[in-house]
């Protein structure tokens, strides 16, 4: 085995293949997996890449090694891993590398019911057990069987969002290549939806641009596209059609706090006064407007294992982030780009007017997006810019994920968090104006980059 610690990450197992990730590791993490669990059967899907079929066979003969039955749904999205895992009440292991570029792959794991494996919920001894070699098992080993599982998650997204009113639309999907150009015709099905679809055919080495919409450039020929055909809206899904971005009927942009609130306003008209989750560096519109709702805002760290442990510990009943993940508690908790997607196609087609118009209402300030700074040195970095502000009138400061610096007077914010895993300070800035978000943008940006 290479160096495990290097593909074990916080939330998945990650690497280029098979330099990194192979199948031996694949056999042995299936065959871990299923001690660290105890489970009598796992289910797995695989996306398009070509290693992800065999990855997903390697897997299988670990945890049959080890007495576990595996459920093959073979070609299909994270979120449909999370419903089968859900559905059957079985572990799940998703065979995919999401956005990154085609030398990847990877394995997102799951215990019964969509529940996340992560660093401190199993990786770790998986990845321990996957070092020291995983204990033979004395038992009948497990069998292997296939299910079609894409008809039932398409069909349980519908119960959970009504489509039956909504008007006809044009909706221009750009799959990228990837798992949306798999679900999207399925879930689609029986709607009035005029689909027009861009780079529907499968294949991992993605050739017209990288499936991770949250970069502009990979979005500009949705745009175009909408633009073209006078669509009503555009759709984009990175490579495992978890994530969804939205681009309206002008070919503008659609910010996913816009979508955070957006959904959030129809889950609290489904649930009075329900907790409703978002991650710190979401617009500060999404809070506003959920209070305004009579809905209660929770604010978390980045990241899915926060968002989805304090959703289980509040029982929010929806949870969005500034990447486009957005989580909800009657998909077990689990974040689903599809069901997002759905809950803005009824939203636009329940009533008459543009989606710019419908969204005109959940977005009331500028953003700078995530600019990221390579620095050597982030604390010091950091540090530099917490002396700068503090101490400033009005100024507030809390560290409960970085750095997050703000004047509810003056209506500005801004967050400062270094990355996991590079030498990063991602910063995101907010204010009511243009002027004002690029004065503090341009301000911090010069301490951290020392201009």
């Amino acid at each position: 085995m290479g160096d495990l610690a290097k593909i074990f990450k916080a939330y998945d197992i990650r690497g280029v293949v098979p330099d990194e990730l192979d199948e031996a590791v694949a056999e042995a993490a299936g065959a871990a997996f299923v001690r660290v669990t105890g489970a009598d059967a796992v289910v797995t899907a695989h996306d398009m890449r070509e290693s992800s079929g065999p990855l997903a066979a390697a897997f299988a003969r670990g945890a049959t090694s080890q007495g576990a039955d595996v459920v093959e749904a073979g070609l299909g999205s994270t979120d449909m891993l999370y419903y089968a895992s859900g559905d059957l009440g079985i572990p799940g292991a998703m065979f995919t590398a999401s956005h990154n570029p085609a030398k990847y792959n990877g394995i997102k794991l799951c215990r019964a019911g969509a529940k996340p494996v992560g660093r401190d919920t199993g990786l770790t001894e998986i990845r321990e057990m996957v070092d020291g070699g995983v204990p033979a098992y004395g038992g009948e080993p497990g069998k292997v069987s296939g299910r079609d599982v894409l008809h039932g998650y398409a069909e349980h997204l519908k119960t959970l969002v009504d489509l039956s009113a909504i008007r006809p639309l044009k909706v221009v999907v750009d799959a990228g290549n990837g798992m949306g150009g798999h679900t999207v015709p399925v879930v689609f099905a029986g709607l009035p939806i005029d689909l027009v679809p861009l780079y529907f055919e499968l294949d991992g080495t993605f050739p017209n641009h990288e499936a991770n919409p949250i970069e502009p450039e990979n979005l500009r020929d949705l745009q175009a596209k909408v633009r073209e055909t006078g669509a009503d809206i555009g759709l984009a899904f990175d490579g495992d059609a978890d994530r969804c971005f939205v681009v309206d009927e002008r070919g503008e942009i659609v910010a996913p706090s816009a979508i955070t609130a957006l959904v959030a306003v129809r889950e609290l008209a489904k649930h009075p006064g329900a907790p409703i989750v978002h991650n710190l560096i979401t617009s500060k519109a999404v809070p506003e407007i959920v209070t305004e709702n009579g809905g209660s805002p929770v604010r978390t760290r980045v990241g899915h294992s926060f968002i989805k442990q304090t959703m289980a510990e509040t029982g929010a009943v929806f949870g969005g982030e500034h990447s486009a993940h957005f989580y909800f508690r009657d998909f077990w908790f689990a974040d689903s780009g599809m069901l997002a997607a759905l809950h803005v196609l009824a939203a636009l087609g329940e009533q008459k007017g543009p989606l710019s118009a419908l969204l005109g209402e959940y977005t009331r300030y500028v953003a700078s997006g995530e600019i990221n700074s390579e620095v050597a040195d982030q604390d010091a970095a950091a540090g530099k810019v917490r002396e700068a502000f503090a101490g400033r009138p009005g100024v507030t400061i809390d560290e409960l994920d970085g750095l997050t610096v703000g004047d509810e007077a003056a209506g500005w914010w801004f967050n400062l968090r270094p990355s996991n895993t590079e030498p990063l300070l991602r910063l995101n800035a907010e204010a009511g104006d243009e002027a004002t978000m690029a004065a503090i943008r341009d301000e911090v940006l010069a301490i951290v980059r020392e201009k």
